[in-house]
C-alpha cells in the first residue's frame, strides 16, 4: 500500500504499519465509546430535564446523581426562573432531591453544562468524585478547577446540549447573563 508524501507528492511504502495503526486507532477508539456508553446513558436523564426546563421557559440546565454502578438516585433542573430561587441550579435541585447519603465520593453528578463556581463547589465540598458534563463550549465554568482538585470529570461535548443551550443564550440572553452572574 502508497501512501501519499505530502511534501513531494511521491508515494511512500507503508508495508501495512499504517493500516494496521488505523485498525488499532479504531479499535481504540470503540473501546472508549462503549466506555463512555453508561455515561451517555446518564445524561439521558439530565437531558430530559434540560429539555423540560426549557419548555417551562427556564434555563435548559439538568442534572442527575447516580451511583457509579448507574442507579438514579435524584433528578433535577435549573428552577432559578420557574420558582423566583437564585439557587435552584440543575446540579443543587438534583442534590437536593437525592436526600441525606452517608458518603458522596462514589456518586457521580451528571449535568448538560459545565457546572458554574457554585455548584462546582457543591461537588468539591461533598466530594463528588465524577462529574459528567453534557457540554463545555457555551460556558466552561469550574471545570478545570475540578480536575486541577482530583474530580474525575468526563466531558462528553454533546450536540444537543449544546445546541439547547445556543438556542435558549440567542433567545433570552439577559436570563442567561444573570443565570451566570454576568450584568
Amino acid at each position: 500500500m502508497s501512501v501519499p508524501n505530502g511534501e513531494r507528492g511521491h508515494a511512500v511504502q507503508d508495508h501495512g504499519y499504517l493500516d494496521g495503526g488505523l485498525r488499532l486507532m479504531e479499535s481504540m477508539l470503540e473501546a472508549d465509546l462503549d466506555e463512555l456508553d453508561p455515561y451517555r446513558r446518564m445524561l439521558d436523564v439530565a437531558l430530559e430535564e434540560a429539555r423540560e426546563g426549557f419548555a417551562e421557559g427556564g434555563v435548559p440546565v439538568g442534572a442527575a446523581l447516580f451511583t457509579q454502578e448507574g442507579k438514579l438516585l435524584s433528578r433535577g433542573r435549573n428552577r432559578r426562573v420557574q420558582q423566583g430561587d437564585p439557587s435552584i441550579h440543575g446540579e443543587t435541585d438534583a442534590f437536593r432531591r437525592a436526600g441525606r447519603q452517608r458518603s458522596y465520593r462514589n456518586l457521580v453528578m451528571v449535568t448538560t453544562l459545565a457546572p458554574c463556581w457554585y455548584c462546582s463547589g457543591l461537588v468539591r465540598q461533598f466530594r463528588i468524585g465524577t462529574v459528567v458534563v453534557g457540554e463545555s463550549r457555551t460556558f466552561r465554568g469550574g471545570v478545570d478547577w475540578l480536575r486541577e482538585n482530583g474530580v474525575n470529570v468526563i466531558d462528553l461535548d454533546n450536540a444537543a446540549c449544546r445546541g439547547l443551550m445556543e438556542k435558549f443564550i440567542a433567545a433570552r440572553p439577559d436570563v442567561w447573563n444573570e443565570d451566570i452572574g454576568e450584568e
